[in-house]
């Protein structure tokens, strides 16, 4: 008898867990507070798109330069790093390019905020990145902190 109350004991607490994944709304929300904090701590002023993107342009191109659509296919050069460590998980250093389209959501929102020339740093929600799956070396839920120059746009 006490064998088969402890089972039911212990697979009662298993299923009492409070360890759920977060929805995605609750996700965005709680990493646009750590990014958000994270801007503060660093006293950086970024601006705020909608989607929870945080960006800074740090060199504008010309202004009424051309600017990307989803359909372009974008030259760029990058360094990618994780929020929560700094860590370095990609870079280019010459040019590559990839068609929008096929990108991050992040990148999509981002780079259509630029136009050619323009360097800027995007703070991107881990929904707006690689989601709940990571990607290599980038563990789920993200946040990411990507510092791009937009070269060309084709």
């Amino acid at each position: 008898m006490r064998k088969t109350s402890f089972g039911f004991f212990i697979l009662l607490l298993i299923g009492c867990s409070t360890d759920k994944a977060l929805t995605t709304e609750e996700q965005l929300k709680k990493d646009v507070a750590t990014i958000d904090k994270y801007l503060t701590d660093n006293n950086i002023t970024a601006q705020t798109d909608p989607s929870g993107l945080r960006y800074v342009v740090t060199t504008a191109g010309p202004a009424g330069g051309v600017k990307p659509i989803i359909s372009s296919t974008i030259s760029v050069k990058y360094v990618g790093k994780l929020m929560s460590t700094g860590v370095v998980f990609d870079q280019r250093t010459t040019a590559v390019s990839f068609p929008l389209a096929g990108l991050i959501d992040g990148w999509v929102i981002g780079f259509q905020l630029l136009t050619k020339g323009s360097k800027a740093t995007l703070y991107i929600p881990s929904g707006l990145g690689y989601k709940t799956t990571g990607s290599g070396s980038i563990p789920p839920n993200a946040n990411l902190i990507f510092d791009v120059e937009l070269i060309d746009v084709k």
